[in-house]
């Protein structure tokens, strides 16, 4: 039985701010070397070249490296999520993950969190967009699982995952070694990985079968309802951090899923927050949620139709502020009405992550 999981959500004051984990582990929170994984939010641009994330990924590494006993080595392979840009009201923060000595976990036969990680194997430039990246993220998704304790797939709710994008440099190096790339634009490839590695979570989990290559990034019939997959230029392979629940771990968290239907769903990620276990009203208000929710996740993503509920938008046409942006503002904005609180974790690029033009809500609670 693998070891009930603490969860907290911590601000970041600065590009370079790790005081938030500093505190949780000076407080006796958690403890540096329990710590599994960081998923946050920077405040970056989102693109190729926002270095924020590189940025936060050392400051974080640095405070379990100088407050735990893990080697350097040992600390590189502990993922640390990292998605760019928080346009509109969203604020940048961090949730961290960490096991707990079982003595000192709440008892409980419940449901409850537990958390695996795992990296794939390096995913070469020309495996991005391609099968043989969706083989190797599901090879991940499964060890991830196996380290969680996770045997149904259904009990799986949330999969965040990082991944490489296309560089120039990256491009050149396939080249030449004699290889092909999907694509040559960096930026749309950050789409395309992520659209891949979903596809991957899909085939690990059972939602799909295997995809064909026609069909990565153009059937937007296949998704994962549970993956927010992000993608950045500091690292080579898959990070991959499962969250699920299993009886008889203990603990106070608990997780569940649900999907938007669209940009303006807030049923959509109401129900993913009663999935996580907590009784709401049948319309519910932010004051229903008595503290006891402790982040959201959500994937995001323009519709290709250029219509929300029917009504035409000007995101994909527009010029002068790419969609990513425009479409992470409205989304966030949806989910901070909801929670009352603009430090929630919405990323960009949901192709496969959810139906076409909206995306997975993964609710986090604290139970008690």
């Amino acid at each position: 039985m693998p070891d009930p999981i603490e969860v907290r959500k911590i601000p970041i004051e600065s590009v370079t701010d790790a005081s938030g984990l500093a505190k949780l582990i000076d407080g006796g929170v958690i403890e540096a070397d329990r710590v599994l994984a960081v998923v946050g939010k920077t405040e970056g641009n989102g693109g190729v070249n926002d270095y924020t994330r590189i940025l936060a990924d050392r400051a974080f590494r640095e405070v379990l490296a100088a407050k735990g006993t893990r080697t350097p080595e040992e600390i590189a392979q502990v993922p640390l999520v990292w998605s760019g840009g928080t346009d509109g009201v969203l604020s940048p923060h961090a949730t961290v993950f960490a096991t707990i000595d079982p003595a000192t976990a709440v008892r409980t036969d419940e449901p409850r969190v537990s958390v695996g990680v795992a990296m794939s194997e390096v995913i070469l430039p020309e495996d991005i967009g391609r099968p043989a990246m969706v083989e190797k993220v599901a090879a991940g998704v499964r060890e991830a699982m196996k380290l969680a304790g996770i045997d149904d797939p259904a009990d799986v709710h949330y999969v965040q995952t990082k991944t490489p994008l296309l560089t120039l440099s990256t491009i050149t190096d396939a080249k030449e070694r004699g290889q092909t790339v999907v694509t040559e634009d960096t930026l749309k490839s950050m789409d395309i990985s992520n659209s891949t590695t979903a596809l991957g979570i899909a085939v690990a989990l059972g939602e799909i079968g295997m995809p064909s290559a026609e069909q990565i990034h153009k059937d937007l019939s296949l998704y994962s309802s549970v993956a927010s997959c992000s993608s950045g230029v500091e690292l080579d392979r898959a990070q991959i951090v499962v969250v699920g629940n299993v009886r008889g771990i203990g603990g106070r968290y608990r997780a569940g899923h649900s999907v938007m239907r669209d940009a303006l769903d807030s049923d959509g990620i109401w129900e993913a927050v009663a999935n996580a276990g907590i009784d709401l009203p049948e319309r519910p208000r932010t004051d229903d949620l008595g503290g006891r929710l402790v982040n959201l996740f959500i994937k995001c993503e323009a519709d290709p139709s250029g219509r929300v509920r029917g009504r035409r938008n000007i995101m994909l046409d527009d010029s002068d502020v790419h969609w990513h942006r425009q479409i992470k503002a409205t989304v966030g904005g949806v989910a901070a009405s909801v929670t009352g609180d603009p430090a929630v974790f919405v990323s960009v690029a949901a192709v496969h992550q959810g139906p076409s033009g909206g995306g997975p809500v993964i609710a986090i609670a604290d139970l008690g």
